[in-house]
């Protein structure tokens, strides 16, 4: 295999809503040029790019795989990424390491939800585009109707560089405006002919190749002076202006093909080896010290790791990008994030499982590695004597929460390691333990992601688990002030054990005022860990309390707090005043105190006015107007305060705030109210009370609990 460096190599992801056609587009470009020699379906379940076991079972993309092409004495390496945001993960991390990105766009529905969130991540990345619009073979492709709505959500830098001449099932034509020529293609695609415009498109071609002649103008200043001295600009020309507008973001090409047909991809192709940026011209990587990193293939090599993966049957496999300098096999690396030494014993470059062993990679180059003992996803590797690290991938937040326990209790210790291997080669995939919850919490961008940790801990780590809804996390507070007494008391021969404690608690809110029925002695202000005050006066006068025992009332309030009286939850925004009491000097210890703070807290608790209150969500749910109403309707039995509805770029948003107990598996019901065309967001709002026939059956549920 040839080796490239920076100038001759073209680093593409593949972006764009589920079955827009993502795979069969990387298919149909290893086809041309002749890494494969036949074409994969997806009903075959044989393309090079969807070839993990769970996405030949699904019929979708699941991970990010790297392709890459040798097209014209240049190298593309392709990314081709699944189109669910369940796997945003996958997608940012193919977006940090691609130069330019190709959006696929289906025909027939033009700009989506999912392209819409899709855009998101490019738009944060501010990367080159290519909109490649896809399926024009379709009996209801419209391909003026997707490229208006291209126009409509992304602005004026889409510029069309081709249409079809015979859309639908009978198409075999594109209309070049940069060459100015017909391609037609046979039957079953592949080779094309050149052909000269026909008469009957010769108008429309004309204006828009003027239109195009313009927009690659205007990125130049020299360029803008050609232009108005002869009217037109050359090809060269023409490429040139292209690809700073591409660079700048001013310009956005349109492409058009049907994949399937092996129609129109090689055409794109050329375009990407002769005006996409190559890394060289791409914006230079930061350190988190706030440098850059230059593509300099003289430097000390510099490697980033932006996905690992653990293969079945054959190890954990590494990808990563040549920041700057050169890797070679063997080379000997140190990880700037632990200090541990790495060893690259054999370089690949990959066509899906398929690894083509390579000497040495440039910078600029994606290419993995196998077995690194300590290095995963989003750390940096690079020479000894260049100490640098890579500003890291910000990964989005979970969307979603599930509890995972093994149905055999001694593979405990196993699902733990299991679930923490899985995190660090998908930060996106967060694992914990609440103690509050008493479950182990697995959190996901949405169903679909649940639904492969799952796959991956039954098929490869052999655990049999079960997925459960999580517990709510509920706290408790008080409405009205209330006072109790409790005297603990215990003979068992020897030392006994007596303590005996008063006390008033009320509501605490911000601004109050002291307490002025007793006298304050001493104030304790504490931020509670799980959000909201307690406030603790020390009130004791005559010494009644001796000094030394009023820490331990204070830690018997304080875990009463960990486990309310009502539903077991945490307690917040308290007052407590202890004003009275009494000891015995023999007989009274820390624990006594501790227990009697302890009791007379929940009884005072029980007296007054106790409320629970439930965690409430803010939900942003973005979807087609069609799907509106049959959304709206579910929210409304969800308990659902609907705050807005607005329009964003054509898709419906519906702002609302729901509480979490009513959001557990939305995203599945989401997905069949839509079909699949809508998404959502949640952020913690606050927390608010429950109603009463809720919290009369927590309350229910808990005392059961406890005489069980």
């Amino acid at each position: 295999m040839n080796v490239y460096d920076d100038k001759h190599i073209k680093n593409i992801a593949l972006l764009g809503a589920p079955k827009s056609g993502k795979t069969l587009l990387a298919e149909d470009m290893l086809f041309e040029a002749g890494i494969i020699h036949r074409r994969g379906t997806i009903e075959g379940s044989n393309t090079v790019s969807d070839y993990h076991e769970i996405e030949q079972e699904r019929g979708n993309s699941i991970f990010a795989t790297l392709l890459h092409t040798e097209w014209k004495d240049y190298k593309i390496n392709i990314i081709d990424t699944p189109g669910y945001d369940d796997f945003a993960g996958e997608m940012i991390a193919s977006l940090r390491v691609a130069d330019t990105c190709v959006m696929v766009v289906n025909a027939q529905h033009g700009w989506e939800v999912g392209s819409q969130l899709v855009w998101r991540y490019v738009d944060e990345f501010r990367k080159p585009v290519i909109f490649a619009i896809n399926q024009v073979d379709h009996a209801k492709a419209d391909f003026d109707a997707a490229l208006t709505s291209l126009e409509k959500n992304v602005g004026r830098a889409v510029t069309q560089m081709q249409y079809p001449a015979n859309q639908g099932e009978g198409f075999n034509a594109i209309i070049d405006l940069l060459k100015m020529v017909m391609y037609r293609f046979p039957p079953t695609g592949g080779k094309l002919e050149k052909l000269p415009l026909p008469e009957a498109e010769r108008e429309k071609a004309n204006r828009l190749h003027q239109a195009l002649v313009e927009k690659a103008a205007e990125n130049d200043e020299r360029l803008m002076e050609t232009y108005f001295e002869k009217g037109t600009l050359d090809e060269d020309e023409l490429r040139h202006g292209l690809r700073l507008g591409m660079i700048r973001q001013d310009v956005f090409p349109v492409f058009c093909m049907s994949a399937k047909k092996n129609m129109g991809s090689g055409r794109m192709m050329g375009f990407i080896d002769n005006v996409a940026p190559s890394p060289r011209e791409a914006n230079p990587e930061r350190t988190t010290a706030g440098g850059e990193i230059p593509y300099d293939p003289a430097a000390p090599a510099v490697l980033f790791v932006f996905k690992s993966h653990l293969e079945p049957n054959l190890g954990k496999l590494t990808y990563f990008k040549v920041l700057a300098g050169e890797v070679a096999a063997n080379a000997e690396l140190i990880n700037s994030q632990t200090g541990s030494s790495e060893r690259i014993h054999q370089l690949f470059i990959l066509d899906g499982k398929n690894r083509v062993p390579v000497e040495k990679l440039f910078a600029g180059d994606i290419g993995a590695t196998l077995k690194l003992k300590d290095t995963f996803t989003n750390q940096t590797l690079h020479a000894r004597g260049r100490d640098v690290t890579v500003q890291p991938i910000v990964f989005p937040e979970p969307r979603i929460h599930t509890a995972v326990a093994a149905q055999n209790k001694y593979d405990e210790e196993k699902l733990n390691e299991a679930l923490h291997r899985l995190h660090q080669d998908d930060p996106t995939l967060e694992v914990a333990y609440s103690r509050e919850l008493k479950q182990l919490i697995v959190s996901a961008q949405g169903e679909l992601h649940l639904m492969v940790c799952k796959w991956y801990l039954e098929h490869v780590y052999k655990l049999n688990v079960e997925f459960l809804p999580p517990r709510i996390s509920y706290r408790e507070t008080i409405r009205k002030p209330a006072l109790a007494s409790y005297r603990h008391k215990k003979q068992s021969g020897g030392a006994g054990q007596f303590g005996e404690v008063y006390l008033k608690i009320e509501p605490y809110a911000d601004g109050m005022p002291e307490p002025t029925e007793y006298s304050v002695r001493g104030r304790e202000v504490i931020d509670l860990e799980w959000g909201g005050k307690l406030i603790f006066y020390n009130c004791i006068v005559g010494g009644v309390i001796d000094a030394r025992f009023i820490p331990a009332i204070l830690k018997g309030v304080m875990e009463k707090m960990e486990h309310g009286p009502i539903s077991g939850s945490y307690v917040r925004d308290v007052c407590v005043c202890v004003y009275d009491g009494k000891m015995h000097p023999v007989d009274s210890n820390e624990i006594s105190f501790k227990i009697a703070g302890m009791m007379a807290f929940r009884e005072a608790f029980l007296k007054a006015e106790p409320l629970l209150l439930e965690p409430v969500y803010d939900l942003e749910v973005l979807m087609p107007e069609e799907a509106m109403g049959e959304v709206m309707s579910d929210l409304q039995t969800r308990r659902a305060m609907i705050m807005g509805m607005d329009t964003v770029k054509g898709m419906q948003v519906i702002k609302a705030r729901v509480p979490l107990a009513e959001l557990d598996r939305y995203s599945t019901t989401l997905r069949s109210l839509s079909q699949g065309r809508a998404s959502f967001t949640q952020r913690f709002f606050e927390f608010e009370p429950v109603p009463y026939e809720i919290q009369m059956k927590l309350a229910k549920e808990l005392q059961e609990e406890v005489e069980a």
